[in-house]
């Protein structure tokens, strides 16, 4: 569903990030991956952290994931949060490699249940008609 009135920042991809943003915009989570040594690669750069080869291509992982930790924002002191808190902003582990790690919000339940640990899901909040953004909810 699209937001009409969407307010909060908006990213700013590049050539590093558009195939993940590309991937975003048709419901599906992208991640780069290496050619060599298959090593996922997040966030998104032209060189693997794991063996160098810069030899990539954007993969389409499962979604699932655990929160590995989290905080529960109640003030906003940026344009466009205020509404929105309290809100959930957490480092999510994707179950496809140990230590493969992007930040988003925990969605579709109260705050106070979020836990380390919490197995989740990708969803996807879409923003404008351009960004559909990550949003993770509790695994159903």
């Amino acid at each position: 569903m699209m937001s009409t009135n969407y307010t909060r920042p908006l990213p700013l991809p590049d050539i590093d990030s558009q195939g993940f943003w590309d991937g975003c915009k048709a419901h599906e989570l992208r991640i780069l991956r290496c050619n060599g040594c298959g090593t996922y690669i997040h966030h998104p750069a032209p060189i693997c952290h794991q063996c160098n080869a810069m030899d990539t291509r954007w993969e389409t992982v499962s979604g699932l994931g655990t929160v590995f930790t989290y905080i529960v924002v109640h003030a906003a002191n940026l344009p466009g949060f205020a509404e929105h808190v309290p809100y959930v902003t957490a480092w999510i582990e994707l179950a496809e490699q140990k230590g493969l790690k992007l930040i988003s919000n925990v969605v579709d339940c109260d705050p106070s249940d979020v836990h380390v640990g919490m197995p989740v899901q990708v969803v996807f909040e879409d923003a404008t008609e351009e960004f559909s953004l990550p949003r993770f909810r509790p695994k159903r």
